[in-house]
């Protein structure tokens, strides 16, 4: 699976475009901004795009009015098909968000409903309507939104009809737009029968087609199994990431790492890929919320040295700022143009030596070296042995241990790295060492 072996670079097309947050109906041709910005995502090395909704929505494109227009304040069409085919051009995978557990009000089916009530041929479309009781928007009717957002209307996915509708949508993306994969929104919510129906039918419409799960909590091994999809967003360990170095106490990244990828038999999510991330459009960025910005690296650092697939989301590869507690279009917000500082700089290295790592993408994890400060895991896969090792603390650190090898390369720099007298980390250091035989 190519997921596997990449990169990721996740864009909130309405944010990232400078788009109103309400549907104003005016056309602007927006979304042609990210072909601007190709240069720097190869200087980058990414080489998969996740764009959070772009499809006609009420306002911010999980409410969705019509899977099969792209939203009028990013373009056209045929605009959207020029950004994947310039993606395309340079290597660059495209996976979309599908919302297929809620439309928004706006979505035609139940603006049918609202005018038509029972004699709507599409009342049996969404999950559950009272005509009997009535909405915060006063519709003399009631339904079920998601975990109580009326705004948005949930689906029947039992219903063949809706499948159908979906499913239908998914193949014009993918003859339309030749895009790789879909970020299943609120996976945890979907009915498993539809998602084993969407992953057969994703299958047969293109070969390696990836299907990411939007999940928060649980037993990530067993819920791939039963959702029989490729991979889960990371939310266990995004946690464990920046309260690990906020708190000085590795021992809380490490141990989850281990709960989850670890050589023990009672690991629950073993050989799984996992989206690994320390932001995105729903959270805190991360130069936000550390409480040291020189931890920023490193953070990075082991977003892209434990396992899974890492995704940087757009503008924090550069530090941009932005708090949760101020609203969703603090997190969404557009950038006149990239930046490409120190934290840039040192991601793009990372990322490469990622790329270039069988180790880095398929290896499991083992501790070597654990302190409330530093750490050093071994990655290992077919004969390729990495240690990622990452120093928290501002000094620098020699750690001794059975290392394995007395020499290594650094993917990272590309040095030569001695363990003659012990592993010699820099303050706030990371490394990717390849142990040489």
């Amino acid at each position: 699976m190519w997921a596997y072996e990449s990169v990721f670079y996740q864009i909130y097309p309405l944010g990232f475009c400078g788009a109103p947050f309400e549907n104003d109906g005016v056309l602007e041709h927006r979304i042609l901004k990210v072909i601007d910005w190709i240069p720097h995502l190869k200087k980058m090395n990414i080489n998969a795009i996740y764009f959070s909704p772009v499809f006609e929505s009420d306002t911010h494109g999980y409410n969705t009015r019509d899977y099969t227009k792209i939203d009028t304040r990013l373009g056209t069409n045929e605009d959207f098909k020029k950004v994947c085919d310039a993606l395309h051009k340079e290597g660059i995978k495209i996976v979309l968000d599908g919302v297929f557990n809620h439309v928004g009000r706006g979505f035609w089916a139940f603006k049918d409903v609202l005018e038509k009530r029972e004699n709507s041929p599409y009342v049996s479309w969404f999950a559950r309507i009272d005509f009997g009781g009535n909405s915060n928007y006063n519709d003399g009717l009631w339904y079920e939104g998601w975990e109580g957002n009326y705004d948005l209307v949930k689906l029947n996915l039992h219903n063949d009809d809706v499948v159908n509708h979906i499913f239908g949508a998914v193949e014009g993306w993918i003859n339309e737009f030749d895009i790789d994969g879909i970020r299943l929104d609120v996976a945890y919510c979907l009915d498993r029968g539809f998602l084993n129906r969407l992953r057969g039918f994703t299958d047969s419409k293109k070969e390696d087609f990836f299907l990411l799960g939007e999940v928060l909590h649980g037993e990530y091994g067993r819920m791939l199994g039963e959702m029989n999809i490729h991979s889960l967003t990371n939310y266990q360990c995004y946690k464990g990431i920046y309260s690990a170095f906020n708190s000085n106490n590795m021992f809380e990244i490490v141990h989850s790492l281990l709960r989850l990828f670890g050589p023990e038999d009672w690991t629950v999510a073993r050989g799984s890929h996992l989206l690994s991330f320390c932001d995105n459009h729903d959270v805190t960025r991360i130069a936000s919320i550390l409480t040291n910005p020189s931890h920023i690296i490193p953070v990075y650092g082991m977003v892209f040295g434990m396992p899974g697939i890492p995704c940087v989301y757009y503008g924090s590869e550069w530090g941009a700022k932005g708090d949760k507690s101020q609203g969703d279009p603090a997190l969404r917000v557009s950038f006149d143009k990239p930046e490409f500082n120190e934290i840039s700089e040192a991601i793009s290295r990372m990322a490469a030596a990622k790329l270039s790592s069988k180790a880095l993408n398929y290896g499991g994890i083992r501790t070597v070296v654990l302190t409330n400060k530093q750490c050093i895991f071994e990655r290992a896969f077919e004969g390729e042995r990495v240690l990622v090792a990452i120093n928290a603390d501002e000094n620098e650190y020699t750690a001794h241990a059975d290392f394995g090898c007395g020499m290594a390369t650094d993917l990272i720099s590309g040095e030569d790295f001695d363990f003659g007298g012990g592993a010699v980390l820099k303050g706030y250091g990371v490394y990717f060492l390849k142990c040489e035989r």
